[in-house]
C-alpha cells in the first residue's frame, strides 16, 4: 500500500461538490456442507468456516477483504486498487497455501485531469483459488466480533447517490469492528494524490493502515470500499460503481448462482 503525504488541513469542506480534503494517508488504508473449526478466536461471536469467509476479514498483507462477487463463472473477492498490483499472489497465514491472484484495478481509459488517473472506485479483486472458495457462504460477510451478516438475495449494492449524510456506517478492517456515520461526500481531486474519484465519502469512523479494501456497510447494505484516511477518519468510495467498472456481480446467494464443482 502506498503511503501519501501528511495532511496540512484537518477539517473537511465541500465546495462546488468537490471534496476538498487534503490526504492524510493512503490506506494500505468444496462440495457438501462446509465444516466449521473447533475453536473460536478470542472476542469472536461466531465459529469460522473452512475454508474461511474472507469477506470483511484481512485478506493478505495490508489488504482487507471486501465482498464476494462473480465475473462470469469466476468467484472473486473485492479489495482496494491501491493495495497491491495485478498478478500478485495472496497466501494464507501459513505462507504456502494460495488464496488467489489479484486482478486489475478499476480505472477509466482516459482522464481529463493532468497527472492523474481516473477511477469510479478504489477497487480491485482477488480471483479466489478454487480450493479456497467458501461454497455455501458466498453471500456472507464476516465482521468478527459483530458476527456474520448475510447479503440478502437480490440486494442492490449502493452507489454514491444512494448514500446520505448521517447514514450509519460499519467496517471491520484488521478484524477491528467499528461504527460511525457519513459526514460528507463529493468529488476527490488533489495534487498530492494521483487518482481522481468522482465520489469519495467521508465518515466519522477511525481507520488505520491495513484497512484498505475492506467492506463498508451503510444502513446495513453493501456500500463501499475503504480507501483513504482523513486525519485518521474513514474515506471510502462507492461499491456499485466499482463493481460495474470491473464487470462484477455482487454475490447475494450462498453459491452466487453457480454450481459447486
Amino acid at each position: 500500500m502506498n503511503d501519501l503525504p501528511p495532511a496540512r488541513i484537518a477539517r473537511w469542506r465541500v465546495r462546488p461538490s468537490r471534496l476538498l480534503i487534503v490526504v492524510l494517508l493512503g490506506l494500505l488504508l468444496a462440495t457438501g456442507a462446509l465444516a466449521v473449526t473447533r475453536t473460536m478466536e478470542e472476542g469472536r461471536s461466531t465459529l469460522q468456516y473452512d475454508p474461511p469467509v474472507l469477506a470483511g476479514q484481512q485478506l493478505w498483507g495490508a489488504c482487507a477483504g471486501g465482498f464476494y462477487a462473480r465475473r462470469g463463472d469466476t468467484i472473486v473477492l473485492t479489495s482496494s486498487g491501491h493495495c497491491t498490483s495485478e498478478g500478485t499472489v495472496a497466501y494464507d497465514a501459513d505462507g504456502t497455501t494460495v488464496r488467489g491472484v489479484f486482478g486489475p484495478a478499476a480505472q477509466d481509459a482516459s482522464c481529463p485531469y493532468a497527472g492523474h488517473t481516473c477511477s469510479a472506485s478504489d477497487m480491485n479483486y482477488l480471483v479466489v483459488a478454487r480450493d479456497r472458495i467458501p461454497w455455501g457462504h458466498l453471500n456472507v460477510l464476516d465482521l468478527g466480533t459483530a458476527g456474520y451478516r448475510i447479503v440478502a438475495q437480490g440486494t442492490r449494492p449502493l452507489a454514491c447517490g444512494d448514500i446520505a449524510i448521517g447514514d450509519g456506517v460499519e467496517i471491520n478492517g484488521r478484524d477491528v469492528y467499528r461504527t460511525g456515520t457519513v459526514a460528507e461526500k463529493g468529488e476527490y481531486l488533489h495534487a498530492e494524490d494521483g487518482t481522481y474519484f468522482p465520489c469519495m465519502i467521508a465518515a466519522h469512523l477511525q481507520v488505520s493502515a491495513g484497512d484498505s479494501g475492506g467492506a463498508v456497510l451503510v444502513r446495513g447494505i453493501p456500500a463501499g470500499v475503504t480507501s483513504r484516511s482523513f486525519g485518521g477518519l474513514l474515506g471510502f468510495t462507492p461499491l456499485a460503481e466499482g463493481l460495474a467498472d470491473l464487470e462484477l456481480d455482487l454475490c447475494t446467494t450462498p453459491d452466487c448462482g453457480l454450481t459447486r464443482p
